[in-house]
């Protein structure tokens, strides 16, 4: 399957093995989609829960976690893989942010330019932009941005045309646009900005009729407009490429005020607000398809009854690159939910058999998927996109087993089979379909055997051939055709470099050089193109934070491409196509470490901080679910 790193090239015919590699791989933007309805007023107070759906699938939400604050009229906008809620009443600057595809509280994000209440959210995949609000009794005509994938304060936009609040928002990947509102009474207007460049609003059309606290959702064509304070029960919509006025597109279920709604690329979902009757809050969540309108039908229920939420989306219109039901490929941020980094048992003082995971995408600390309920250390490990294998390793007793996880799932690992022999110290890659385990230490002798494996199929390893070089402790790597070991101990310190054809059993043949033999050096990074090997020792004792990278399609010697933020070895590493990411390990004067570091594989230079392992450990099996070895 294609591998495409930017969003501007992913449309056209896909073969149906395609679009099923696409689905398994998290890559197709209509699975399994998430909404997110966040904060809002419960009678009589305010409330930070946040409630989740997946979109396809009716049904009643879930709780997800909570807000840093309790809050309504807040604003919020999303990308891939980033939930970002800003502002509200009381009247705040506070900028939180969730993780879509997990669960859990929301962490700070930073600070808008003004505090202010009734903002609403726009954003394509990149960018997150904030208009309007009200600080009582002013509404404000400030246009804030933030970049989604990092953390940090707004950024002055522009202007809005007039001041106003409680706006409705919709989103396509080039545009932003507000709807109607409070400018000191309800207006009809609307005005959109270009997303990617700061500058003033601009007038877009009108609305059938003037409304506030109005609900909005979007495809990446169509936006709609939902409900509205003063018994607005009406849908309409605007086509949102073409400046112009909305057009009547049918019915909510029964109108409300102050709802939260969000969509994937066909569908909108609307939630909670006030009844225009009484001002009761429900929890009622609405539904219909963009593209035909209609009456809107029952979705479920939110966990609670509440008013002026907030919804967004991992898969709203301005996240679909201008398709519906195009494969997206992989982004820098890495694609949402299938972009995992798995650490599998390791030693602290003593065997640890604990699993933990990170998002690659999303800077932030390690936490618990599950346990491999096996005590070791000095595993290896390989992986497709949807399982993760660990391999061998040492524990108070020799082990041959093999055990696996789906990434898919949080939980224990289970057993898939034996290797050939006892071995530790070895380690594995893998393309989509096969993984490879070469070398190790026997506890007498190291050895030079390659095993191989189906993923998707459960069942004991098959020789595959032999190493050029009996060795234990190397780093590996793949690409969707070659498998790569480097350095090692053999029982000097090597340099050697060598690679096999996946597809095809047979000994491993001569690649070329690194810069100096080391062992226990990290690799299971790769991109499509690259493979990287980061740390390790390099003489005894001395430990090193030596950063290379070798083209794997292409024989040669490796290159140096930076350092890691301290020397050390035994680490967990693991990689998207785009970033690579090393975690934990033992360090000189042989402390263990909880660091995290991360790099961009295709360019060159240092490593930069990514947060904390759950504990300090080394020795452990890391595998992903997204490395280049899977496009």
């Amino acid at each position: 399957m294609a591998n495409y790193p930017q969003l501007d090239d992913c449309s056209g015919v896909w073969t149906l093995k395609e679009v099923h590699d696409a689905v398994a791989g998290g890559y197709w933007r209509n699975a399994g989609s998430r909404g997110i309805f966040s904060a809002g007023r419960d009678s009589p107070t305010d409330i930070n829960i946040i409630d989740f759906v997946t979109i396809a699938s009716s049904g009643n939400a879930t709780d997800f976690g909570d807000q840093s604050t309790a809050r309504r009229y807040l604003g919020g906008c999303s990308s891939f893989n980033r939930g970002v809620f800003a502002g509200g009443y009381p009247v705040q600057d506070v900028i939180d942010y969730i993780t879509i595809a997990s669960t859990g509280n929301a962490a700070d994000f930073g600070n808008l330019t003004v505090a202010r209440a009734g903002l609403a959210g726009i954003s394509n995949s990149t960018r997150g932009v904030f208009v309007g609000g009200r600080v009582p009794p002013n509404s404000k005509n400030e246009i804030d941005y933030i970049t989604i994938a990092s953390t940090g304060n707004a950024i002055d936009f522009g202007d809005m045309i007039a001041v106003t609040t409680g706006n409705s928002a919709m989103s396509s990947p080039t545009r932003g646009i507000a709807a109607g509102g409070d400018t000191g009474s309800q207006t009809n207007v609307m005005q959109f900005i270009e997303i990617a460049t700061t500058g003033n609003a601009t007038d877009f059309g009108d609305l059938t009729d003037a409304r506030r606290s109005a609900a909005g959702a979007s495809s990446s064509t169509r936006g709609t407009i939902i409900g509205g304070k003063d018994n607005v029960t009406t849908i309409e919509f605007i086509t949102m490429a073409s400046q112009g006025n909305a057009i009547d597109y049918g019915d909510m279920i029964s109108g409300t005020y102050g709802a939260g709604a969000t969509s994937n690329s066909v569908k909108a979902i609307y939630g909670g607000g006030y009844s225009p009757d009484d001002g009761t809050r429900t929890n009622v969540i609405g539904q219909f398809q963009i593209s035909t309108g209609g009456l809107a039908t029952d979705f479920g229920d939110l966990t609670d009854a509440r008013a002026v939420l907030v919804g967004v989306s991992d898969s709203h219109g301005g996240l679909n690159d201008g398709y519906q039901g195009t494969r997206i490929a992989p982004i820098p941020q890495g694609a949402g939910a299938g972009q995992r980094l798995l650490a599998f048992a390791g030693y602290t003082d003593a065997y640890q058999s604990a699993i933990d995971t990170l998002t690659i995408s999303t800077l932030g600390n390690m936490s618990n998927f599950g346990d491999s309920n096996v005590l070791q250390q000095s595993l290896g490990g390989c992986s497709s996109s949807t399982r993760g294998v660990c391999i061998n390793g040492s524990s108070p007793s020799a082990l041959s087993s093999m055990r696996y996880v789906q990434f898919a799932s949080e939980g224990n690992a289970a057993d898939f089979g034996d290797v050939s022999t006892y071995r530790r110290g070895d380690c594995g890659g893998s393309n989509e379909t096969r993984g490879f385990i070469g070398g190790g230490y026997d506890g007498s002798n190291r050895i030079n055997t390659i095993d191989y494996i189906t993923i998707a199929s459960l069942g004991d390893a098959t020789d595959f051939g032999d190493m050029t070089v009996a060795r234990t402790s190397y780093a590996a790597q793949a690409s969707t055709t070659r498998g790569i070991f480097a350095g090692g101990r053999a029982p000097a310190y090597t340099d050697v470099i060598e690679y096999i054809t996946i597809a095809n059993t047979g000994d491993a043949t001569d690649f070329g050089d690194l810069s100096a033999g080391r062992w226990m050096a990290e690799g299971n990074v790769t991109s499509a193109t690259r493979g990287v090997f980061a740390g390790g020792y390099h003489s005894p004792g001395v430990y090193v934070n030596v950063i290379e990278y070798i083209t794997i399609a292409s024989t040669g010697n490796a290159t140096d491409f930076g350092d890691l933020t301290e020397a050390r070895s035994y680490m967990a590493a693991g990689s998207n196509s785009i970033r690579a990411v090393f975690g934990g390990g033992y360090k000189n004067p042989g402390a263990v470490t909880n660091v995290i570091d991360y790099i961009t594989i295709a360019s060159t230079g240092d490593a930069a901080d990514f947060g904390d392992m759950t504990v300090a450990k080394f020795s452990m099996g890391g595998v992903a679910n997204g490395h280049g070895g899977l496009s």
